[in-house]
């Protein structure tokens, strides 16, 4: 690992550790509204997707309870710290009978950066950067 992966890296896990603690001390509307208060309006190039997708994951695995949201939430602040926008997409999953199963995915430009696929979810309601 490059040193600027390491110090990448370590500000991913800053910034989903912050993230974390924002939802459990805030609303996610709140901690959202953080996050979507920078200026991101372009389009992030694929190496910027495949770098934040894999210092969230990363940084996640040290985080106790980094869940889909919180990896979400993270992965477009620091999208929208290099003006790229994004959208963080809300579903629940099909066919689970009495238990709703949510998931949140970071999507941006119609690529999903994080969250794994969508088959067999349904789409409840994106919350945008822009």
């Amino acid at each position: 690992m490059s040193g600027s992966e390491a110090l990448f890296l370590c500000r991913c896990l800053l910034v989903v550790t912050t993230v974390r603690l924002g939802l459990t001390l805030f609303s996610y509307n709140r901690v959202r509204g953080m996050v979507t208060r920078l200026n991101a309006h372009q389009c992030a190039s694929m190496g910027e997707l495949r770098l934040v997708a894999w210092g969230v994951a990363a940084a996640a695995r040290f985080v106790p309870g980094a869940t889909c949201l919180t990896q979400a939430l993270s992965g477009q602040y620091l999208l929208a710290r290099q003006g790229n926008a994004s959208e963080i997409r809300i579903g629940i999953e099909r066919g689970t009978g009495e238990q709703l199963k949510a998931h949140a995915w970071l999507v941006s430009d119609n690529h999903i950066v994080l969250g794994g696929s969508v088959d067999g979810f349904a789409h409840l309601v994106d919350h945008g950067s822009r």
